[in-house]
């Protein structure tokens, strides 16, 4: 089975400008995972459940070894200003994760479920010729799991 049997194909989307509030009440209302973040038909980041979610912890300080009188700094400060804008930023681009994993329609299902599970992905935007064509979730690909259970039995 190809990618393209299950994917669906009215894709949800923001733009890079799209307020974060916008962003999770699309994803309330109709019930989806994950929005894809396009400018002009191309993915340029997505907007899943655990970014927004991470907006509502705790902002943890950057982390520092101690070492005699010295602290020495185990991330850049480039790694602390992301996390503070992800987490105070009111834009989709503010909260997207950018590198976005993409599948073609004619990729093997078998191997893009394998891919969202070993790489914890949900959902995951399918691309042809650097556009936008559809999306597919977990719960795609549990429905076409219950469509076959229910025709064999």
């Amino acid at each position: 089975m190809k990618v393209r049997d299950i994917m669906t194909t009215e894709v949800v989307v923001a733009h890079p400008d799209t307020s974060v509030n916008l962003v999770a009440r699309l994803m309330s209302g109709r019930g989806i995972s994950g929005v894809p973040v396009v400018d002009d038909d191309r993915v340029v980041g997505i907007v899943t459940e655990l970014d927004l979610i991470q907006r509502n912890t705790r902002l943890e300080p950057p982390a520092f070894f101690q070492l005699l009188d010295a602290r020495i700094p185990l991330e850049t400060p480039g790694h602390y200003r992301d996390r503070l804008r992800h987490m105070l930023g009111t834009q989709a681009r503010d909260v997207m994760t950018e590198e976005v994993v993409t599948a073609a329609p004619d990729d093997d299902l078998e191997a893009l479920a394998e891919l969202m599970v070993k790489r914890r992905l949900n959902p995951v935007p399918v691309v042809e010729s650097g556009r936008l064509v559809g999306i597919v979730s977990r719960s795609d690909i549990v429905a076409m799991m219950a469509r076959d259970i229910e025709g064999a039995g």
